[in-house]
């Protein structure tokens, strides 16, 4: 068969590519993502409660630390544990807010910046000295800007500490609001967290997000803490633990109870520049991530083109198919594990999500190139 006659056969062609995305599409749906859809955790028989630093940077959020710092101060928690709010160069009235809040809670401390890290962009100088001024190994990571979903939250994510453990990943979700931007943004926040929960599952983890992560202290001296990092702005959490996490010391903690709650972006152009900050990370990921994530997000951004190709000038009832199967697969999955993110109120538009997603990757593909600001606030 000559040139002329493969170009002849073009829409064979774009059912072939289809028929690729496909497949591999399901081996990341069926491989990757069910394992949190079947996801059982480990025998907690040989669980024990560990004394605990939680450690929250903050700047100029007087007014989310008012709302979310009283929650995780007043858990439920037993064993031994400290609150470290690393106060970076605030200039609102979040040192009083403290103060006051200290006298009350004697297990909180603060912890006043008053100098900027020179050549140190982003949030790595404050966390480096709250983790150094921190009591305990067992260290547990939020935002201002969050708040545990539970009483047990500090619990429940020291639960999945075993011997060989020293990195637990945990979902930072975002508050439910009415509104369409509200169910975009929780729907890549969902995604993102599938992807790096699975991949984890799977022995290949390369990411955890600050908004609700635990390591211990002795794996951040390990690898002498943030200094590889500290040219780069962001980072201090996916590309971290990018860096500590293997497949023997990485656990998941998917209770509901263990859980983060997030204030979400309240514009298009607020989330699309933190999208640009966190996507300023990637190219910074070992290459074996870089090729999984960008494999899987190729072969859903081929799949509509080709469907629609395909299903106008090939076989409309081939093509058809194709989509069924794929929607079958994905309706199953991601039925068990919005539930399982406590985001079962988009299943119901779970395919109009994911033809969203092939809008989002052209819209938010130019945060890759874009220069990454260089303040985390």
């Amino acid at each position: 068969m000559d040139w002329v006659q493969i170009l002849q056969n073009w829409p064979l062609l774009v059912f072939i590519l289809l028929v690729l995305a496909l497949i591999v599409q399901l081996f990341y749906y069926l491989y990757f993502f069910a394992k949190v859809a079947t996801y059982k955790g480990k025998d907690k028989s040989g669980s024990q409660t560990h004394a605990v630093s939680v450690i929250v940077c903050t700047r100029d959020e007087a007014q989310n630390l008012e709302n979310h710092l009283p929650v995780i101060l007043t858990q439920e928690y037993s064993t031994t544990h400290e609150v470290i709010v690393v106060n970076d160069n605030s200039f609102d009235d979040t040192k009083y807010f403290l103060e006051e809040l200290q006298k009350i809670f004697k297990q909180l401390k603060p912890i006043t910046l008053t100098q900027e890290a020179k050549h140190i962009p982003g949030k790595k100088w404050p966390l480096s000295v709250g983790i150094k001024s921190s009591k305990y190994e067992v260290m547990m990571l939020t935002d201002a800007d969050c708040r545990p979903a539970s009483p047990s939250w500090i619990q429940k994510m020291q639960e999945a500490y075993h011997p060989e453990t020293e990195v637990v990943l945990g979902y930072g979700a975002y508050d439910k609001k009415p509104g369409l931007l509200n169910k975009m943004v929780r729907w890549e926040t969902y995604l993102t967290a599938l992807q790096y929960m699975s991949y984890a599952l799977a022995g290949i983890p390369y990411m955890g997000v600050g908004r609700n992560l635990s390591y211990r202290k002795a794996v951040f001296y390990r690898v002498k803490g943030f200094s590889s990092l500290n040219h780069i702005p962001g980072g201090d959490d996916d590309l971290f633990i990018n860096k500590v996490a293997t497949k023997h010391n990485t656990a998941v903690m998917l209770d509901k109870d263990a859980f983060t709650i997030s204030v979400p972006p309240s514009s298009f152009a607020a989330w699309w520049k933190q999208k640009a900050r966190h996507y300023s990370t990637a190219k910074f990921y070992k290459p074996l991530h870089k090729f999984l994530l960008a494999l899987f997000s190729i072969s859903h951004f081929l799949f509509y083109p080709t469907l629609i190709v395909a299903a106008i000038f090939f076989h409309w009832e081939w093509a058809l198919v194709v989509y069924a199967i794929r929607l079958i697969v994905q309706g199953i999955v991601f039925y068990k594990t919005l539930n399982r993110f406590d985001e079962k109120d988009l299943f119901p538009v779970f395919w109009l999500l994911d033809l969203w997603q092939w809008f989002y990757y052209i819209i938010f593909s130019l945060a890759l190139v874009k220069k990454p600001s260089t303040t985390w606030k």
